[in-house]
C-alpha cells in the first residue's frame, strides 16, 4: 500500500510582502490609512487546516459570490518544521479569491475548504540546493503562466524564519510559507472553472489541481 498523502501536521503561516516585485508594487499605499509607514516585521496570515488539498484534487470556485470570477493561484515553497527548524520543504498551492482589501483580505477569500494545495510527500531540506537559486513554474492547461524566483526574495528563508521566531514560537509540524509572487502585471495567475494547474520546481514532484465550482446556497 502507497504512503497517504502528505498533510501538515501544525499551523500553516503564509507571508504577504515577501517579493519584491509585490512589495514595490504595494510600496505607495502602505503610507496611507490605517498603517502609515511600511511594516517592519513579516507580515502573515493563517492558512486553516480546512484548506488542505492533496495533490490531484479539486479547488471549488464559488458562484453566486459578488466579485468572484475565478480564483488565484499562488506557488509557494513552505518550511516544515522539526524540533529545531526546518527538516523539509514542501510545494504548495496557497490559492485564494480575487479580492480588493489586500492588506486585511476576509477570511472566506483565502480560508476557504480546499484552497491549500499540498504535496503527496515533502523533500528532505538536505537533499535541496540553496533555496535562494529556486525557481518555480506555474502551468495552466499545459501552457507556462508564471514563473516564480526565490532569488527576488525580500527576506531571505534563514532571515524570516529568524524574524518570525523572534515574536512567536513555530513548533514540530507547522509550517512558513516564504510568500507568492505576483505577475508582471502585479496579479496572480486567475483560474476558471474547468482548468488544470499544475506547479513545478526542480527536486519536487508537480502539484496539480483541477478548477470546480462551488454552489452558493
Amino acid at each position: 500500500m502507497s504512503a497517504a498523502p502528505w498533510q501538515p501536521a501544525g499551523t500553516v503561516y503564509g507571508v504577504l510582502l515577501n517579493f519584491r516585485n509585490e512589495y514595490e508594487r504595494w510600496q505607495p499605499r502602505m503610507h496611507e490609512a490605517p498603517y502609515k509607514a511600511p511594516p517592519q516585521a513579516p507580515v502573515l496570515y493563517v492558512k486553516t487546516a480546512n484548506t488542505g488539498n492533496p495533490d490531484g484534487g479539486t479547488v471549488a470556485v464559488p458562484t453566486g459570490m459578488t466579485g468572484v470570477a475565478g480564483v488565484e493561484a499562488g506557488a509557494a515553497i513552505g518550511l516544515v518544521m522539526g524540533e529545531h527548524g526546518p527538516v523539509a520543504c514542501a510545494l504548495l498551492n496557497d490559492f485564494s479569491l480575487p479580492h480588493a482589501s489586500y492588506f486585511r483580505p476576509p477570511v472566506k477569500f483565502r480560508c476557504r475548504d480546499g484552497f491549500l494545495g499540498t504535496p503527496r510527500q515533502t523533500v528532505p531540506l538536505t537533499s535541496l540546493a540553496d533555496l535562494a537559486t529556486l525557481q518555480l513554474q506555474v502551468h495552466v492547461n499545459g501552457a507556462l503562466r508564471q514563473t516564480v524566483e526565490l532569488s527576488q526574495l525580500m527576506r531571505t528563508p534563514a532571515t524570516l524564519l529568524a524574524e518570525v521566531n523572534a515574536f512567536m514560537t513555530l513548533r514540530p509540524g507547522d509550517v512558513l510559507m516564504l510568500g507568492c509572487d505576483v505577475g508582471p502585471d502585479g496579479q496572480r495567475p486567475l483560474l476558471q472553472p474547468g482548468d488544470t494547474v499544475t506547479l513545478t520546481a526542480p527536486g519536487f514532484a508537480p502539484l496539480t489541481h483541477h478548477i470546480g465550482t462551488e454552489a452558493l446556497a
